[in-house]
């Protein structure tokens, strides 16, 4: 998938959305009336009703588009099984799966995430379908520029821990070419190196390859949403509808989550980050995880951090990187309220004003999202 690509994908989706600011002469919708009410919808008068967002042409996800590489679906194949696998760690007490399984939604149970040997990481594991369409701006801070090099990072780091005690890349190299030379011996595993890379002496850029293959498989784009975008207008049931249009209006969250990725982020070469607050509220400054003023050392890049995929976001609990949000609702009613106040906070976020009908409308819609599939382990190793 070209950057220029998504990138349209991503105006097309901005496109969708009205403008914020409030009709003064707007009558309010009667007690109990949903978002897409017929009152809300119309203006004082004999104007016409207005058009409601989610019955407008909506964006569809784009497909994959991938480099020629004859060896790929034996790479996908090794990726799927060094993905489950914890031999691959240092402990050999954890594996990808562990951060990222089907009853977390695909994302991490604890709010911040455990890594090999029990140790408490720094952030939250972010649900990882659709990993594949980042472009340039992975992890929370967007700090490296590639699946394999993510892979990489937590494989020789806290998460998998397949690199202790090394404190430079070279070190870091080093010790993985070992764990994945220790690996590439074990019995189930040869046949699948030797198919994917015939001959060749197995190094850690083969398993990360592997692992980047495999993940860039799980693809999300069968929710109901993604069939009522494509035309069923029976997917989405009429409260989840107008939700739809308290996400792309009033609401303004596409501003951080347009479709159809459902991340502003997702597609765009380099990612974008926002400060909405999570974690700076009760901290000391200098305690304050930077996030991606860490990658840049701007200080407009203070606390900031991409906004995730709201794909699965229903099932995926809990919230933002530090997991410091329990449920879903609380989460929308943060964001619907405009965020947390701080130095370096959004101006993009505003309180909305949602009623309790439309936050309810909004959380309907947003289980629309969920993704039907499942991450499937291979055959026992």
């Amino acid at each position: 998938m070209t950057t220029r690509a998504l990138v349209f994908s991503v105006a097309a989706a901005a496109a969708l959305v009205p403008a914020c600011k409030k009709d003064k002469d707007q009558p309010a919708p009667p007690p109990g009336a949903g978002s897409g009410s017929a009152t809300a919808g119309t203006a004082t008068g004999s104007a016409a009703a207005r058009p409601r967002p989610s019955q407008s042409t909506l964006p569809q996800m784009p497909l994959m588009v991938l480099g020629d590489d004859l060896k790929r679906a034996a790479k996908v194949t090794l990726g799927h099984a060094l993905f489950f696998d914890k031999r691959l760690s240092g402990g050999t007490d954890r594996s990808c799966y562990s951060c990222h399984a089907n009853e977390d939604g695909n994302g991490g149970a604890q709010p911040i995430a455990i890594g090999s040997g029990g140790k408490t990481l720094t952030r939250h594991s972010p649900v990882i379908w659709n990993v594949g369409y980042w472009s340039s701006a992975f992890y929370w801070d967007g700090r490296t520029k590639t699946l394999e090099d993510n892979a990489k990072g937590a494989w020789g780091g806290g998460n998998m821990g397949a690199a202790p005690g090394a404190d430079t890349p070279e070190k870091t190299t080093a010790a993985l070419d070992a764990k994945a030379a220790e690996v590439a011996a074990i019995a189930a595993f040869k046949p699948l190196f030797e198919t994917a890379y015939p001959g060749t002496p197995i190094k850690a850029d083969h398993v990360t390859g592997a692992l980047a293959e495999y993940m860039r498989t799980l693809i999300c784009n069968n929710t109901a949403y993604d069939k009522f975008a494509a035309g069923d207008k029976t997917a989405l049931s009429e409260d989840q509808q107008r939700g739809l249009d308290v996400f792309l209006g009033k609401g303004k969250c596409a501003t951080c989550h347009a479709p159809p990725f459902f991340s502003t982020a997702m597609g765009v070469e380099g990612g974008a980050y926002f400060n909405v607050g999570i974690g700076t509220s009760g901290v000391a400054e200098d305690k304050v995880d930077v996030g991606r003023m860490k990658v840049t050392n701007k200080p407009e890049d203070w606390a900031a951090f991409k906004p995730p995929s709201l794909r699965n976001v229903a099932k995926s609990p809990p919230y933002f990187h530090d997991g410091s949000v329990g449920t879903l609702d609380e989460a929308v009613k943060l964001m619907a309220s405009g965020g947390i106040a701080n130095k370096n906070k959004s101006p993009l976020l505003t309180d909305t004003g949602l009623t309790d009908a439309e936050r309810t409308d909004l959380l309907a819609f947003l289980k629309g999202l969920d993704c039907p599939g499942s991450l499937e382990p291979p055959a026992a190793q």
